[in-house]
């Protein structure tokens, strides 16, 4: 016992419920009683102020724990691999490769961003094709501001959608004439734009390029969604503001187990990996697994065979599993 500040201090190893202190005690002695309570330091781990510490300190664990699926690394290393010889149809004609490297760069800029947009939904050299008819047209935005809605929709056919790309291609090159200067927005939110997106998967489905959450407000590119936004600021700005998911990523991603649980659609995909994955990893993700997607895990029939990742590819083991007899 302690006296301090005409305070009577009771210093006790006991929890609250065995101290009993009456409210007669206290008036006949005319003194105010504090508590002041302390761990049991003869039996640790018992007493409040323990639990108190303890607390503090779980919360703190749990704040800087962050999931991560067990044996990503070694997933990823695999693929690098597998991904070595740079042989599928991306490292060719992807977006990347299709842009003319000896335009202006604003031209090489614009360039980019036309051939994410053609490439929802087509196959690259069917990308590479039309980039390929355009080129040779003239592709600028001062040129495709002259030229026809129909005649870009004929210079770009066969692309899926190739008659409302031909219309976002025309809108959008028209806002960057007008809000951009000639050149293309160099963030995500000028970039995306919430309305009349492309669907990038079967009618129906629920998965469509945009969300009408990122661009609330702004400026933004008729057609262009978060996927093909945060691949323009990788590929024409050298910016990474995010992880490009298209459906290859998507599905590699949920096969391998690299998400708490199966998402639906790819900006879900996106958010879940971008919880997790370092940020050192982002740019080279969607090349990664889009060659990969292209070459071994397939969407139909992967080749689970030639994986390097066999043997831990939930997917893969689950296929491996034998059926029970009848």
């Amino acid at each position: 016992m302690l006296i301090a500040g005409g305070k009577m201090i009771l210093r006790s190893t006991r929890t609250v419920s065995e101290i009993n202190i009456t409210r007669k005690a206290k008036r006949r002695r005319h003194l105010s009683v504090e508590v002041a309570l302390e761990p049991d330091l003869t039996n640790p781990g018992e007493g409040p102020g323990h639990f108190l510490e303890e607390t503090a300190e779980t919360t703190k664990q749990e704040k800087e724990t962050k999931w991560e699926p067990p044996q990503w690394l070694e997933q990823l290393e695999n693929i690098r691999e597998m991904r070595r010889e740079k042989d599928a149809p991306v490292d060719v004609v992807g977006a990347a490769e299709l842009a003319a490297k000896d335009s202006p760069s604003h031209v090489r800029r614009y360039q980019v961003l036309v051939s994410l947009m053609l490439s929802s939904q087509t196959k690259d050299h069917v990308t590479a094709g039309a980039m390929r008819r355009l080129q040779e047209h003239g592709l600028t935005i001062e040129n495709i501001l002259k030229t026809g809605e129909d005649t870009v929709a004929q210079l770009i056919y066969p692309v899926g959608f190739w008659k409302r790309k031909a219309d976002f291609i025309k809108r959008t090159t028209g806002v960057l004439a007008t809000a951009y200067a000639g050149d293309i927005p160099s963030t995500v939110e000028g970039l995306v734009s919430g309305l009349g997106t492309l669907r990038v998967w079967g009618e129906g489905s629920g998965d469509s390029e945009a969300s009408s959450g990122d661009s609330e407000g702004l400026v933004a590119l008729p057609g262009v969604g978060p996927k093909m936004a945060h691949l323009v600021m990788d590929i024409a700005w050298s910016t990474i503001s995010g992880i490009g998911v298209d459906t290859h990523v998507h599905r590699i991603v949920n096969r391998l187990g690299w998400l708490p649980r199966e998402t639906q659609k790819p900006e879900d995909t996106r958010k879940a990996l971008e919880e997790w994955l370092p940020r050192s990893e982002w740019s080279d993700l969607n090349w990664l697994l889009v060659g990969f997607g292209q070459k071994v895990c397939l969407p139909v029939g992967p080749r689970c065979g030639q994986c390097l990742n066999k043997k831990t590819c939930p997917a893969s083991l689950v296929r491996k599993r034998p059926h029970p007899h009848p």
